[in-house]
């Protein structure tokens, strides 16, 4: 039985005793370093959700504390920088599995993973290890200082110590390619499991700008100092997408609506007399938008504000596109004229701390409430704006409303049950997200190009053009929409129509019509057709269109005039 299937079995076991019984004969055997690739195989393996959840929390019950805080750090996207180059990587390991470097180079698509193409090419190793993954982590971390060959030396040293999983999973961490099938909810369940500590406390202790570096498992988990971090936030609650006739939600009056603007959704902390601005993603921000550094001067202790983050036209006083907050998106530092052309403003449409006191059990009514009286004292020209509620006494009246939600830079509609409370993560019955339908565009697919792991077999990855007189210009990438068996379908054409090949790139016969979704479009300097869209994908092979139907790039300029 191989080491991800022992792990397996205690997800399958009849009862604890059973399970612990296992456990400690399964685990004992294991090196510190092997623990952790056996759990990796073991979530890889499943796609059962208690399966994965009982592997993590007995991962999680025996594994040494450092390991367990990298584990919940890797989990939770804070992963090492990549170590070493692809390059060195493929160079180091051809020669160590003494093979041609242009073999490796044709095995990696096959395989279509790098760290697993490695693992596989290089010889058994010649000695064991019983190396932490901690211990393991701050080697590969270690490596950024030193010279290329010393790099090398400390690479092959692994190499020689670990099986083909270990392999596999040193091989991610080193690349900064260590992305797991688990999400953080999940892992935040397993950990629950194996701490006694529900959930959502669990979810907001592991929030803020932590590291394995700068706190330990017993101060992040088991014994949180709240005055420790004034910035954590707190977890973000997320909506779903409804798809059902807005009718099924019931009575129009237990909702509140608002239009679903078009930013960046974050969080505004003031607390200790100071402010702090994260992103959703659990980035923190505060640098980027420093329009917000006045708050502390205006906002009381102990307020976090939940909204989103708008590029702010103050003469017309609404927003301005996402394509002119995008330009701030990613600076560590904002030149003054991108300040005066793009200032940022929160558009607050929740209120989640107050004087201190966590107010997420109230109803969004209450919440609402207590966010209303707190503008109503602030001054106008603040960064500051309140996300209006909509008046819609019938779905219909709403329905109509929603239809102006482009004009006025939002996506939709937001419906929020009236006695919801502040939940953590996505969750079903309480929010909803009302989009509009997505922007449409018929294009041609010229480039293809296979995807990477599971799809490595498949091509999966296209471009698309559109018609500029008789030529096709092309536009866009899409990756996404098709069916398994369409992807199947247009993978079994491609190898037989290529006309020519750049890399990993095929060139292949203008034939095929896809209707291309998106969600906005700007102008872009960057690319050919002067456009970009957000968020492309395909939503329907159009094999009902002949190539000369596809729309034109005149076509793609009107969007951009109406909806850019």
């Amino acid at each position: 039985m191989t080491d991800a299937a022992n792990v397996l079995s205690l997800a399958h076991a009849p009862d604890q005793a059973t399970r612990n019984t296992r456990l400690s004969d399964n685990w004992r055997v294991f090196s510190v370093m092997k623990r952790f690739a056996a759990l990796f195989q073991a979530l890889d393996q499943t796609t059962k959700t208690n399966a994965k959840v009982a592997a993590l929390a007995d991962y999680f019950g025996t594994a040494p504390d450092a390991d367990k805080l990298w584990t919940i750090a890797l989990f939770s996207g804070r992963r090492p920088k990549r170590a070493i180059t692809v390059t060195r990587l493929r160079e180091w390991a051809a020669e160590r599995a003494g093979i041609p470097l242009w073999l490796f180079e044709e095995s990696y698509p096959i395989v279509g993973d790098l760290a697993e193409t490695i693992a596989l090419v290089l010889p058994a190793p010649t000695r064991d290890s019983d190396m932490a993954l901690a211990d393991q982590i701050a080697e590969i971390k270690s490596l950024a200082a030193v010279e290329d060959e010393d790099r090398k030396t400390a690479i092959l040293a692994a190499w020689e110590r670990y099986g083909t999983a270990e392999r596999f999973v040193f091989n991610k961490l080193i690349t900064g390619g260590f992305r797991m099938g688990v999400s953080q909810k999940l892992m935040t369940r397993a950990l629950s499991k194996a701490t006694g500590i529900e959930e959502p406390e669990l979810a907001h202790r592991l929030m803020g700008d932590w590291t394995p570096e700068t706190t330990d498992f017993e101060r992040l988990i088991l014994a949180p100092d709240p005055a420790a971090d004034l910035s954590k936030p707190y977890p973000f609650y997320l909506a779903y997408q409804l798809d059902e006739a807005v009718e099924a939600l019931g009575p129009p009056e237990d909702w509140a609506a608002e239009f679903k603007w078009d930013g960046i959704r974050g969080q505004v902390i003031v607390r200790g007399g100071a402010h702090f601005t994260w992103s959703r993603g659990e980035e923190l921000m505060t640098d980027r938008f420093p329009e917000l550094a006045v708050l502390p001067d205006f906002l009381p202790n102990g307020t976090v504000l939940d909204g989103e983050l708008l590029a702010w036209d103050y003469k017309a006083d609404a927003p301005q596109s996402f394509n002119a907050l995008q330009k701030r998106i990613g600076r560590k530092t904002v030149p003054k004229k991108l300040l005066a052309d793009a200032p940022v403003v929160l558009r607050a449409y929740d209120l989640l701390e107050h004087d201190g006191h966590d107010i997420r059990t109230c109803s969004f009514a209450e919440r609402r409430k207590k966010l209303d009286a707190l503008f109503a004292g602030l001054p106008t020209t603040l960064p500051l704006r309140l996300s209006p509620l909509l008046k819609a006494p019938t779905w219909d009246d709403l329905a109509k409303q929603r239809t102006t939600a482009r004009e006025i830079g939002a996506e939709g509609v937001m419906l929020k049950r009236k006695d919801s409370p502040y939940r953590d993560g996505r969750k079903k019955g309480d929010w909803w997200k009302w989009k509009l339908d997505p922007l449409v565009i018929d294009a041609v697919m010229i480039y293809a190009q296979a995807g990477h792991g599971r799809r490595a077999t498949l091509f999966t990855d296209f471009t698309f053009a559109v018609w500029s007189g008789n030529d096709l210009v092309p536009f866009t990438k899409a990756y996404s929409g098709l069916t398994d068996a369409e992807f199947r379908e247009i993978t079994a054409w491609v190898k037989k129509n290529t006309l020519e090949r750049f890399g990993p790139v095929r060139s292949v016969k203008a034939e095929h019509v896809f209707e291309i979704a998106f969600e906005g479009i700007q102008q872009s300097t960057r690319h050919k057709s002067g456009v970009a869209l957000r968020f492309p994908r395909m939503s329907r092979w159009r094999k009902d269109k002949p190539v000369s139907e596809a729309n034109t790039l005149d076509d793609l300029k009107a969007m951009l005039e109406t909806y850019g």
